[in-house]
């Protein structure tokens, strides 16, 4: 069987929700002829934690874990936090903090930590990773970005040793859209720029979540369109097999958002429309589950919707998936046309209404619409007209199937098969 290293940031027991797709399509590769191997880092202590998800990991699989420095202690230092507080990601960028330490560490993170705040991984997971390949058999290495520093290891490996080297962008990387609202010096543009195109070159194949993200990676490096192609996020059909739906015991519905959501995907009309149907005796009471930003939760209080808004927290993936089973609505906010949310794959298999806010967003538009699942609106938009056509939502299973993440595993493994010919 032949054999390959992932590299990726996030892996149990970490929380973080961009593990599921490596370690899912790890779970399904031996179907495919290949056996993973994963390195990853120590200790994780900006994520939350899933113990749950260490029952996941194949145990064929070796998991090599490497040392990091983490900016992040510093970050906290200097901003008085005690070191055992998680961060919240929507804050460490968020306008909201006016705060001079605030702004000087936002400064430092964007121009300072290349190609991110992670990059003090670099050193130690090549050399943790090199001892592993010089001991073992390697055929293909696969990175998981961001934090896009994965991508940097994995290109350096693959020179070092000569093996087939394939990253898969989760995100974009030079033009992400929380950098327009940063500043950034020419200085650091340019070298991430050249560390971006470095990868791009040395990738024996790309591998990107969206079809519009390769789009624009081809408009810049248009080498690349040979040599690349488009594996949604999807979900993990097994994760639904005994999970029951939670009961909200709420006298009204239930609208969630589960994940990460920021200060740039605030649908503030939404808000406001939510709030004029309960005044009319509706009853929708909101749910986030993960992290939200300031000026969200800001925006929620002004708009007097604080008494129908819970916020849970982090919860462990099969807790958050029992109470979006549980929901009747499903809110997922896209932050740029490029971007296609990971937990839409999960909102669709679970199959409640979904309400999408992303302005230009025709690709997550086009999932919604053929697969019948909901509607997609821009940030300024009320969504009054889901609610007006919810009852005709139908999910068209056989397109929605398609995004089992067992099937991405072979087509990655025809992927990797293909580039060691």
């Amino acid at each position: 069987m032949k054999k390959v290293l992932f590299i990726t940031y996030y892996f149990p027991p970490s929380g973080k929700a961009s593990l599921h797709f490596p370690l899912y399509v790890m779970k399904h590769l031996p179907d495919f002829g290949w056996q993973s191997s994963v390195l990853t880092v120590m200790e994780d202590k900006f994520s939350f934690r899933d113990e749950s998800l260490l029952n996941d990991i194949p145990p064929s699989t070796d998991v090599i874990k490497s040392k990091t420095f983490e900016p992040f202690d510093l970050y906290k230092k200097f901003l008085g936090k005690d070191k055992d507080v998680q961060l919240i990601a929507s804050e460490t960028i968020s306008k909201e903090d006016k705060s001079i330490s605030h702004r000087i560490s936002v400064w430092i993170r964007m121009n300072l930590f290349i190609p991110d705040a992670r990059v003090g991984w670099y050193l130690p997971g090549v050399k943790k990773a090199s001892e592993y390949i010089k001991k073992n058999k390697v055929d293909a290495i696969v990175s998981i970005g961001p934090p896009h520093t994965a991508q940097l290891i994995g290109k350096k490996l693959g020179q070092k040793f000569n093996i087939p080297f394939v990253p898969v962008f989760i995100d974009p990387w030079t033009d992400i859209i929380y950098y327009k609202e940063q500043k950034r010096n020419w200085i650091t543009k340019a070298i991430d720029s050249s560390l971006e195109e470095s990868v791009i070159k040395q990738a024996s194949h790309i591998i990107f979540v969206t079809e519009t993200m390769r789009t624009d990676f081809i408009k810049k490096y248009p080498f690349a369109r040979e040599k690349s192609s488009v594996l949604y996020w999807g979900y993990n059909e097994e994760d639904f097999e005994s999970i029951k739906p939670y009961d909200w015991k709420e006298d009204g519905r239930v609208l969630v958002h589960a994940g990460n959501i920021f200060d740039y995907q605030n649908p503030v009309n939404f808000w406001k429309h939510i709030r004029k149907r309960n005044e009319n005796g509706e009853k929708i009471k909101i749910k986030f589950i993960g992290t939200v930003s300031p000026a969200i939760k800001n925006t929620i209080e002004e708009t007097g919707l604080s008494a129908d808004t819970e916020y849970l927290g982090f919860l462990s993936y099969k807790e958050m998936l029992s109470r979006l089973m549980g929901a009747d609505y499903l809110l997922v906010c896209a932050s740029e046309p490029r971007h296609v949310p990971g937990k839409l794959f999960e909102y669709l298999r679970i199959g409640k209404p979904i309400i999408a806010f992303g302005d230009g967003n025709n690709e997550v538009e086009k999932i919604l619409t053929d697969s019948g699942a909901g509607m997609l609106f821009h940030y300024d938009e009320s969504g009054e007209e889901f609610f007006s056509s919810k009852k005709t939502f139908k999910n068209n299973f056989e397109i929605i199937k398609k995004f089992d993440r067992k099937g991405t595993a072979e087509k990655i493994a025809t992927i990797l098969s293909t580039i060691n010919l």
